[in-house]
């Protein structure tokens, strides 16, 4: 293997981050599997020494177990905490509710500020997303959250909301990208442009589906109880949405060959498609803290550029898919929660 290189950083409002953040969407259900929390907080740990210092995701006990674990560190502002306020029924967003939903979130990581709020907003027929953010926008001028992204709103919405706010008031969308599911390139990606927002990208690995293990490997029942709920639905989008299983593992192959060309693997080319688009600030990977964490082999991410020949080999695959039509059949970026 080669040798360890420095994590790429990149700038997120006053925030200098690793362009890999670790998820925590995993600490929401058993179905992932179970660890202790002095386990998960001992992952926590592994993954800020060496450089990982970015944590996203409010799902189950994640932001509670995220602030004990910072309130342990010596310096607690080495680490970054990015959470979320999920808007899913109308609610009117009056300044006491916005400030009440903030504070939850503050409560619950034991801090008096927070560092990346990311909101999402459920009913786009419901405008009032448009004054919530101008809420969040006030608490950030009063020092309560020192950033705000977006949570897998459209592309759309995004240029509406970036041009309604002003500059540098949005710095993220966190949505969906991955060699499967490109639907960012269809517009997305040039309203980033033109706003300066970095994407925080999530499924980059489906599931775990872009990776050597599953290389030759026959297709998956996904009612069999051995595949977790992120591969369920990842599965789903390759099988029905994006091509077939033959086309997978044709896709799988060459980014094997690839990778061997690199001294890589699968995923770590798979990631590296993702962040040598320069709209994506970071990828978000997520980690089964104190069951199953890859942060060794993460980092082989770094260090190392796709050849023009390498991306000519990945697009050959992807145009006999139907990757570029998945935003037509699924919807623009976040639609398939709404």
């Amino acid at each position: 293997m080669p040798s360890i290189t420095p994590l790429e950083t990149f700038r997120l409002g006053s925030f200098t981050t690793p362009r890999i953040w670790t998820g925590l969407w995993q600490l929401s259900s058993n179905a992932w599997g179970s660890a202790s929390v002095s386990k998960v907080r001992q992952g926590m740990l592994r993954h800020s020494e060496i450089g990982y210092t970015a944590f996203a995701d409010h799902y189950g006990s994640a932001e509670i177990i995220f602030g004990q674990f910072r309130q342990s560190l010596p310096d607690p502002e080495q680490v970054v905490g990015a959470t979320k306020w999920c808007v899913f029924k109308r609610v009117n967003p009056s300044r006491a509710v916005v400030q009440a939903a903030v504070q939850e979130r503050m409560d619950r990581m034991k801090t008096t500020r927070v560092d990346l709020l990311q909101f999402h907003w459920q009913d786009y027929s419901d405008d009032g997303y448009i004054t919530a953010l101008n809420h969040l926008l006030d608490l950030k001028m009063e020092g309560v959250i020192a950033a705000i992204g977006l949570c897998n709103f459209d592309t759309i919405r995004t240029d509406e909301i970036c041009t309604e706010l002003g500059p540098g008031a949005i710095v993220s969308n966190q949505v969906q990208f991955s060699l499967i599911d490109t639907r960012p390139l269809h517009g997305m990606a040039d309203v980033c442009e033109k706003h300066g927002v970095k994407l925080l990208t999530y499924g980059t690995l489906c599931g775990g589906f872009l990776s050597d293990k599953w290389l030759g490997r026959p297709e998956p029942d996904p009612y069999s109880g051995n595949l977790t709920p992120s591969q369920r639905k990842y599965l789903d989008m390759i099988i029905k949405a994006w091509g077939s299983w033959e086309l997978f593992q044709a896709l799988l192959l060459v980014l094997r060959k690839i990778g061997d060309l690199h001294g890589r693997s699968i995923a770590n080319i798979a990631t590296r498609w993702v962040l040598d688009h320069s709209f994506v600030g970071a990828v978000i990977i997520g980690a089964r803290l104190g069951i199953s964490e890859h942060p060794d082999e993460n980092q082989q991410v770094f260090g190392f550029r796709l050849s023009p020949q390498d991306n000519l080999d990945i697009e050959t695959v992807l145009d006999r898919s139907n990757g570029r039509s998945i935003i037509s059949s699924i919807g623009d970026c976040g639609a398939e929660y709404r």
